[in-house]
């Protein structure tokens, strides 16, 4: 499979490493000074794109790459406020697009472990819900989006949260995630149930950034030949 890279910062070398491993190829890395190389024949050369970029220009890139008519992966945070357009443009153009908060396989089955286990606190008033969220301090947007993919699927579930703030001292119906900044963590999210009987806590601590780089690149391989929008659910079956 050939591989475009838009974003070629940590986590786009972690993923050429592992494509590599698996046998695809590299023919486009795009970062802040080639931008002149985002080019359609350049793109085109690709069977599917792979976007890890940032906040502020991950939806131009998406919109852009699914125009060229190549199927893209994006594990950009921070702008999923605008995921509905993406989605619609997709649809409208018959194209392929994957998008995660956070594509380690770890990671989402802690999201099937996370909506699990509100389901089971819903009836239990007296637990007060919490999540907490570590990252290095490079990480430019607070919450995490795995924060905010844990946050939303809890308030579906739980009828006396009705939405989060990223805050220490949240409202009665608020659900409250607090973010720390502290290198070299890549990444640990705390889901906690605290009652004044006991506590119940679920942890992911991520090591290295080698699973989000797989996953990303068994998306790829996912979407490669198929069109429609896609998440890491499918991907792995759960």
């Amino acid at each position: 499979m050939r591989i475009a890279l838009l974003g070629y910062g940590k986590m786009g070398k972690a993923i050429e490493e592992i494509a590599l491993q698996r046998g695809h190829e590299i023919v486009l890395k795009v970062n802040e000074e080639n931008l002149a190389d985002f080019t359609k024949d350049n793109v085109s050369k690709a069977d599917v794109a792979i976007e890890f970029t940032n906040p502020h220009s991950a939806f131009d890139n998406v919109k852009q790459t699914l125009g060229f008519g190549v199927p893209v992966v994006s594990g950009s945070t921070g702008w999923i406020e605008r995921l509905g357009e993406i989605e619609s443009f997709c649809q409208q153009h018959n194209g392929s697009f994957l998008y995660a908060s956070n594509f380690s396989v770890g990671v989402n089955i802690f999201f099937e472990l996370n909506k699990r286990l509100a389901s089971l606190m819903a009836p239990h008033t007296e637990y007060e819900v919490s999540m907490e969220e570590i990252h290095h301090t490079q990480k430019k947007d607070a919450p995490s989006g795995t924060a905010i993919t844990l946050a939303e699927h809890a308030l579906e579930l739980l009828p006396r949260k009705n939405k989060w703030v990223n805050d220490t001292i949240p409202a009665d119906n608020e659900l409250a995630i607090i973010s720390k900044r502290i290198d070299p963590a890549p990444g640990t999210h705390i889901v906690k149930y605290t009652s004044a009987i006991d506590d119940i806590e679920i942890i992911h601590t991520a090591h290295n950034r080698k699973g989000f780089a797989t996953g990303a690149v068994l998306a790829a391989e996912f979407i490669k030949d198929k069109k429609g929008i896609f998440s890491m659910k499918e991907v792995l079956g759960l």
